[in-house]
C-alpha cells in the first residue's frame, strides 16, 4: 500500500456580513451573526498533488462584492507550487467559489460528477435563483475542457488515485461530490458544500441553498459513512476548522494528521 497523503486547507477569501439565517434552514435565532471561510485543498503525496477545487478571482469577487484574500494561484506558494504545475483537480461541484478559478490552472485535468456538467448547461438554469451560485463563464471554462479531452467524469463514487476518491452527495448542487482521502489519522472527508458547517451535518440542519433537500439530508449520513470517525468529516466554509486543525502559518491548515482540538457539540433542537 502506497504511503498516506498529506492533507491542506487553503484559505482564499472570508465573509463576515452573515447572519445565522443564512446558514440554517428553521435556525431559532436568524438574525445572530455567522461568518463564513472559503477555503480550497491540497493533497500531497511525495511527487504527487491534487487540488481539490479552484476558488474564485478577484475579478469574480468585486461583481458579487465578495474580496478574496489572495488569489488561488498565489495560495499555492507556501507549496512551492505554481498553478502551472497543477496537473489535476477534483471539482466537489460547479459553484462560482468551487470552480471561479478553473481558467487559472490550465494544465489541470477536472474530476467531477456528470450530473454537475448536466445541471449547470440544463434547463434548470432558466431560473434566476437556481443560477444564482453559477457564473457563465466558469461553466465555459469546464465545457472549454471537455472539448480539450481534460475532464474526467465519474457516475457516482470513482477512483481518481490511491487513495482517494469521489462520491456522488448531491443535495446543494446536482452534482456535488465528497472527496475521502487516506491519511496517516484514517479516512479523511472533505465534505466541501455537502456541510458548509459543521453544525449543518452535526445538527442535521440544512443550509438554505438547496437543489434536494432529501438529498442534502441523506448527505449528512453519507459523509460518516465516508470517514474513518466524525471528527475527520471537514466541512466546506466553517471558521471552527481553523481553530482545530493545526495552523501551518499563513492561510494554511493541515488536516492529514486530525483535529488537534475538540470539536464543539450542537444542539440537534437549537
Amino acid at each position: 500500500m502506497a504511503e498516506p497523503w498529506e492533507v491542506f486547507a487553503i484559505r482564499y477569501a472570508e465573509r463576515g456580513a452573515r447572519v445565522r439565517g443564512d446558514s440554517f434552514i428553521f435556525d431559532d435565532h436568524p438574525a445572530a451573526p455567522h461568518g463564513m471561510d472559503y477555503f480550497m485543498w491540497l493533497l500531497r503525496r511525495g511527487s504527487e498533488t491534487i487540488l481539490v477545487d479552484t476558488g474564485y478571482d478577484a475579478a469574480e469577487g468585486v461583481r458579487r462584492d465578495r474580496p478574496i484574500l489572495t488569489d488561488p494561484g498565489a495560495a499555492l506558494a507556501p507549496f512551492n507550487l505554481t498553478p502551472d504545475d497543477i496537473d489535476t483537480i477534483i471539482v466537489t461541484h460547479l459553484h462560482y467559489d468551487h470552480a471561479g478559478g478553473l481558467h487559472l490552472f490550465p494544465n489541470a485535468r477536472l474530476h467531477m460528477q456528470a450530473a454537475e456538467m448536466a445541471f449547470a448547461t440544463g434547463p434548470c438554469m432558466c431560473h434566476d435563483t437556481i443560477r444564482m451560485p453559477f457564473t457563465g463563464d466558469h461553466i465555459c471554462e469546464a465545457v472549454k475542457r471537455l472539448y480539450a479531452g481534460k475532464v474526467v467524469f465519474h457516475d457516482g463514487e470513482a477512483e481518481v488515485a490511491e487513495g482517494v476518491t469521489v462520491h456522488r452527495i448531491g443535495g446543494h448542487s446536482k452534482g456535488l461530490q465528497a472527496v475521502r482521502v487516506r491519511t496517516e489519522a484514517g479516512w479523511l472527508c472533505l465534505a466541501s458544500d455537502a456541510s458548509h458547517f459543521y453544525e449543518n451535518m452535526r445538527a442535521a440542519k440544512p443550509f438554505p441553498i438547496v437543489a434536494d433537500l432529501t438529498e442534502m439530508l441523506d448527505g449528512f449520513a453519507t459523509l460518516g459513512r465516508l470517514a474513518s470517525g466524525p471528527d475527520l468529516i471537514v466541512p466546506g466554509h466553517d471558521p471552527i476548522v481553523r481553530d482545530v486543525f493545526p495552523h501551518e502559518g499563513g492561510e494554511v491548515w493541515r488536516l492529514s494528521h486530525g483535529p488537534s482540538r475538540p470539536i464543539p457539540e450542537f444542539d440537534v433542537n437549537g
